[in-house]
């Protein structure tokens, strides 16, 4: 009598996964429309009357977040997609002498809290940027927002954690319904494009 052998393991391709990975990102940013597209709205909204009123918008995160917030002021900065006057745009993840000497003298949770402390004026913005909601140095920037008469949009995931529960009724939460970071960052990024497009075309005009 034979013996049985096992089925033969199907073969590992890296094809297969990434067509997995779009289609993943694919359907969470169709499932997330209805869901989000009224928060990027008001964000949208509120970054224009500030910058309207004269006012700035900061933006922090960490890691990947990070990117995203120097990603976004450069298109404020420069532009986006349109030829346009500067816009008032200011990441607090880039200068290193800032944020190693806050971190050394005092702790990483207060690297973005006294920059806006410093700079940070009332009917400005803060983006505040995390996929866990639960950065402790970005929900400190939120706190000391508050304290400036700074209101907040706050970019999350995994239902807001604390970051969430630190905003106020007038901050935005453009929270992402997913668990995996890299899902909830490539919504990220597309709410921030929306968001620069926003702007642009209450700045200029609604594009045909």
């Amino acid at each position: 009598m034979k013996k049985a052998t096992a089925a033969p393991e199907p073969e590992f391709s890296i094809e297969s996964r990434v067509k997995a990975h779009f289609r993943a990102s694919a359907q969470l940013k169709l499932d997330a429309l209805e869901e989000l597209a009224g928060p990027i709205a008001q964000g949208v909204e509120l970054m224009f009357a500030s910058l309207m009123a004269n006012g700035k918008i900061m933006a922090c995160g960490n890691g990947g977040s990070a990117a995203d917030a120097q990603h976004f002021a450069a298109e404020l900065v420069n532009r986006f997609e349109r030829e346009r006057p500067p816009i008032a745009g200011l990441a607090l993840t880039t200068d290193s002498s800032i944020l190693t000497s806050i971190g050394n003298d005092y702790e990483f949770e207060q690297i973005f809290s006294k920059q806006i402390k410093a700079i940070g004026q009332p009917g400005d913005v803060l983006l505040a940027i995390s996929t866990s909601g639960g950065s402790k140095n970005v929900i400190r920037a939120v706190e000391a927002a508050h304290e400036r008469e700074i209101r907040v949009i706050a970019l999350t995931g995994r239902g807001g954690g604390d970051l969430g529960n630190a905003l106020l009724p007038s901050d935005v939460h453009i929270c992402v319904p997913h668990p995996q970071t890299p899902r909830i960052q490539e919504v990220h990024l597309l709410a921030l494009h929306c968001l620069c497009d926003g702007i642009d075309n209450l700045l200029l005009g609604a594009e045909a």
